[in-house]
């Protein structure tokens, strides 16, 4: 070995070979350091987002002079799975997720956050909110969180609603009665309606009432009353009465058009009136007597005088429009500009035209019109509207000629 050496420099002089064995000793030192310093290096997988996977040999110490001398800028928000302070070893996994920031709209209250939650869920759960089925979210809970990402939430009150079925308490989150019902699926058909109105605003003290309106027509068939009519006969003992002919009810068919509100009857109005049967009086035949002859059932009425003579008659209504009407009398009376005159129309062979009478429920009234169905003992007593006469209908009343 030593003359292996020997020969390698006995061509140099003895200065430069000093310098040349300096040298090899120190490539060979700086080689032996650089193998030692590398390997004695600690390698961390450090892993982005749960995406990013960036490996890493250091001789860093601590987690923040690893992130300083890998030029990774944490901030404040963002999370790792292990603290700045904590030391570096060997096959370290390092876990780091960036925060973003969205803005959370909760019941009209907005905040701007940081978060690392990656879904829509997880941001609820570290707000601390509660999302129930009814509550409203603008985003899927298990929507992944975007930087900027815009999320709304709602919770859902309760509001009692009640129809023809009864009451229901309703968990929404609806501004308006029109978004509830669209909501619940609930639809308003021809007249129904709904209280408070659609467009109302409503919280959980609101009660909402749906009506439901249903028209539907009614026949019912009704008796009619006989009128009595009394005639003075001396053959009769004088204060005696004889039924001369036997009185018959009539029938009538009456139509109504009836309204319902969830299913209870609120009008009735009647529409159409059809005689079935017509009535046949009775007569009845009275002995002679110092008083005027008066007819059964015929009590002189308070305003009527004791003196007259009563009949009862079957009585409709009319006004001065109706079909077939001018609006002026047989006696030319002019209804139209006396829509509350009192008059009635009357067979002039009972009650002669001119005549005063007292009409029971109508009142003192003056004989001045004449009716084509206006025959024997019928009367059509004058109103002023078509309401008023359709509610009067058909009825027996008792009639006294005054004068």
């Amino acid at each position: 070995m030593v003359s292996k050496w020997n020969y390698l420099f006995s061509g140099l002089k003895p200065g430069k070979s000093m310098i040349l064995v300096f040298s090899v000793l120190l490539l060979t030192a700086a080689g032996l350091f650089y193998a030692v310093y590398e390997t004695t290096k600690a390698t961390v997988t450090i892993e982005i987002d749960e995406e990013e996977k960036v490996t890493v040999a250091t001789h860093a110490k601590t987690v923040d002079e690893l992130l300083k001398e890998q030029n990774f800028n944490v901030a404040e928000e963002d999370e790792l799975s292990s603290s700045l302070e904590a030391p570096i070893v060997g096959n370290m996994k390092l876990e780091w997720n960036k925060a973003k920031q969205i803005t959370v709209s909760e019941d009209g209250e907005e905040q701007d956050i940081w978060t690392t939650a990656t879904t829509v869920e997880e941001v609820m759960e570290n707000q601390d909110i509660k999302v129930s089925n009814h509550d409203y979210i603008n985003k899927e809970l298990d929507e992944s969180i975007e930087e900027g990402m815009h999320l709304t939430y709602e919770s859902a009150f309760p509001v009692t609603v009640k129809d023809e079925d009864g009451a229901e308490e309703v968990m929404t989150t609806s501004a308006s009665v029109y978004d509830l019902l669209e909501e619940t699926d609930r639809e308003l058909d021809g007249n129904d309606r709904v209280e408070p109105g659609k467009e109302k605003m409503i919280t959980d003290e609101t009660e909402i009432q749906i009506i439901r309106v249903e028209e539907v027509t009614d026949v019912v068939e009704e008796e009619v009353d006989y009128a009595t009519v009394t005639r003075r006969d001396d053959s009769v003992a004088q204060g005696a009465e004889e039924v001369v002919e036997n009185g018959e009810k009539g029938k009538v068919e009456k139509k109504y058009n009836v309204v319902l509100e969830n299913g209870e009857e609120v009008s009735r109005e009647l529409i159409d009136e059809t005689e079935v049967k017509e009535s046949r009086d009775q007569v009845v035949a009275v002995g002679p007597s110092e008083q005027t002859a008066t007819v059964s059932r015929g009590e002189s009425p308070g305003a009527a005088s004791s003196n007259g003579r009563t009949i009862s008659m079957h009585a409709t209504a009319y006004t001065a429009d109706c079909t077939g009407c001018s609006g002026v009398t047989a006696t030319g009376v002019n209804l139209n500009n006396r829509p509350n005159a009192k008059v009635v129309a009357v067979d002039p062979s009972v009650i002669p035209l001119g005549s005063k009478v007292y009409v029971e429920g109508y009142g003192e009234a003056t004989a001045a019109d004449t009716g084509g169905a206006i025959n024997g003992n019928r009367i059509d007593l004058h109103v002023s509207s078509k309401a008023e006469a359709n509610r009067f209908g058909r009825q027996t009343v008792e009639v006294t000629v005054l004068e």
